[in-house]
């Protein structure tokens, strides 16, 4: 059976008992990261020991989304230092967020993620989307299953193609109310675009610490048809 676990919910900074943004795909023996923001890694490796995992997605150089990339390269590296790099999707600015030590290059293969790739039966596919910072949401299809996850975005057209007819699609949901910044979404605008898109269910991440979850998933599912559930540290949800 396919899952996807969630490894941090939160935006901007851990609320406490919780992480940031971060996610694991488990299909068909093959174990997708995407994205590790701050405390992400220590639920990781409770379900992956010594961080054996087989590629990780990065979505953007915020540190709610790459902080624990670190940490990661870390466990990677001197769990069993001969070990082969282990490949890395991501805009080149993540880079940035590599310490010298070890050395990055040893620890990671480098791709950048507006390149289509493939991680054993998985294809992954970048999209960019409008943000503070270059981020690229991610499309994760792969026979019987498809999978999208926005990373951070504002409104924009690229969001239906990047869910289409997506089994399950993963929507950043930071904002309660109007705002000025568009480079964040509302719940009901991630309940929208989850529609426009056609996907099968939706998952609502990255919530402000301290704001009311359950009224974002009642917002989101004035927008969207299908099930809506919202992201919470520790959930597994089935796939497909």
């Amino acid at each position: 059976m396919s899952r996807l676990h969630v490894l941090g919910s939160c935006g901007a900074w851990p609320e406490p008992g919780r992480a940031c943004s971060g996610f694991l795909l488990d299909h068909a023996g093959v174990r997708i990261v995407l994205d590790l923001g701050y405390g992400t890694v220590s639920r990781l490796l409770q379900l992956c020991p010594d961080g054996m995992v087989d590629a990780v997605v990065v979505t953007h150089a915020h540190p709610d989304h790459c902080a624990d990339l670190t940490a990661l390269g870390r466990a990677w590296h001197f769990a069993e230092p001969r070990r082969t790099p282990l490949p890395l999707f991501c805009p080149p600015e993540v880079l940035a967020w590599l310490e010298p030590r070890p050395d990055p290059h040893t620890v990671f293969a480098v791709h950048d993620l507006a390149e289509p790739a493939r991680v054993g039966p998985v294809e992954l596919s970048g999209v960019p989307l409008p943000h503070h910072v270059p981020n690229l949401g991610v499309r994760l299809a792969a026979p019987g299953l498809t999978v999208a996850y926005t990373g951070d975005t504002g409104p924009a057209p690229e969001l239906a193609e990047l869910g289409r007819d997506a089994d399950l699609f993963v929507v950043e949901a930071t904002l309660q109310g109007p705002r000025t910044d568009r480079y964040l979404l509302t719940a009901g605008e991630a309940g929208r675009w989850a529609a426009r898109a056609g996907a099968r269910r939706l998952l609502p991440t990255h919530f402000w610490p301290g704001s009311d979850r359950s009224f974002s998933v009642r917002a989101a599912a004035a927008a969207f048809p299908g099930e809506v559930l919202a992201a919470a540290d520790g959930m597994v949800v089935d796939l497909p």
